[in-house]
């Protein structure tokens, strides 16, 4: 199992959840969170006055998938969320060793 870990734009959250919904991905961990990447923020103009934003609003995704069909599920966030502009996002792949549904005790894919 491999747990997919995503930063995108808040923006392409619908459009990556339908893309993960097509392909029968149906759980995931949505958090909003705010970082920078290359492009170090940027600057507004905010009532005459310069205001640095230097931590931008992201959107994270968790989802836990099974080996099998892990390269459509990366095309598939990718395409859904690219914009062709700085700051569109990373996806990052691990390696999950176990799983445990806790009501269950259930262990592995069966706790998924």
């Amino acid at each position: 199992m491999k747990k997919i870990e995503v930063i995108i734009r808040p923006s392409k959250l619908d459009e990556v959840k339908n893309a993960l919904n097509d392909l029968g991905v149906h759980g995931m961990t949505v958090t909003e969170v705010k970082g920078f990447g290359r492009q170090r923020g940027h600057r507004e103009v905010y009532r005459g006055a310069t205001i640095e934003a230097h931590f931008l609003p992201k959107v994270k995704l968790d989802i836990l998938v099974n080996n099998e069909g892990l390269d459509d599920i990366i095309r598939a966030i990718t395409a859904a969320a690219r914009t062709g502009e700085v700051g569109d996002g990373k996806i990052f792949v691990l390696p999950v060793d176990d799983v445990v549904r806790i009501r269950t005790d259930e262990h592995g894919e069966a706790a998924v």
